[in-house]
């Protein structure tokens, strides 16, 4: 059960957002993650719980930030409830969409597990419901991934594949490179691993 530390910071200018303290694993339904996110202060800022089915489909996502809350699945594309601070209002929405996405580099692992690609495979495109900083605000986007290679690297612990992707968000043309091992993001645009207490799992 790999457990952690990543950091997270703006992109574009490199300003620190805060840290994300997580732990996943793999089990005999698909794959959870669970984190707690902090701001560079230390103070709490959130928290992410995904879990995924075999096929790498999200079956439960329930997001916190800044006491703003959604929970969400897959049912008829993508479908959430977001709850607003004081408790009172709560608005449900539904797109035609695949799965989720935003900050947190869980939903990286998860769109790598939905798509299951192969190396050197055309561009696979995909649309992703992004909830966005600071407040989970939903919105639609596509992007196209493309598995560039897998790596092979010898460690104390054995053999670690390291997979290559790049993302490409299709409505700017922006393109990116994300490192990913098993079911950790090893570096990724405004993520980078800081600690790691054990080695990533391995999908079958």
């Amino acid at each position: 059960m790999p457990r952690g530390r990543y950091s997270l910071h703006d992109p574009h200018d490199h300003t620190p957002l805060g840290e994300e303290r997580f732990q996943c694993a793999p089990g005999p339904s698909g794959w959870r993650y669970v984190s707690r996110l902090t701001a560079p202060d230390g103070s709490p800022t959130g928290s992410v719980d995904l879990a995924l089915d075999a096929l790498g489909r999200p079956i439960r996502l329930e997001a916190h930030a800044f006491e703003w809350q959604v929970k969400g699945a897959a049912i008829d594309g993508v479908t959430w409830v977001r709850t607003d601070p004081t408790g009172v209002h709560a608005t449900e929405g539904n797109a035609p969409a695949h799965a989720f996405t935003g900050t947190s580099p869980a939903f990286l692992i998860a769109t790598s597990r939905l798509l299951d690609l192969s190396p050197g495979a055309p561009a696979t495109r995909v649309r992703l419901l992004a909830l966005t900083d600071p407040v989970l605000a939903p919105r639609t986007l596509d992007q196209s991934w493309a598995l560039l290679r897998s790596e092979a690297h010898p460690t104390d612990n054995g053999t670690l594949t390291v997979d290559t992707y790049q993302v490409t968000a299709l409505d700017t043309g922006e393109q990116a490179e994300i490192h990913l091992a098993g079911d950790v993001v090893l570096a990724a645009p405004g993520i980078e691993l800081e600690d790691l207490e054990s080695p990533p799992s391995v999908f079958t």
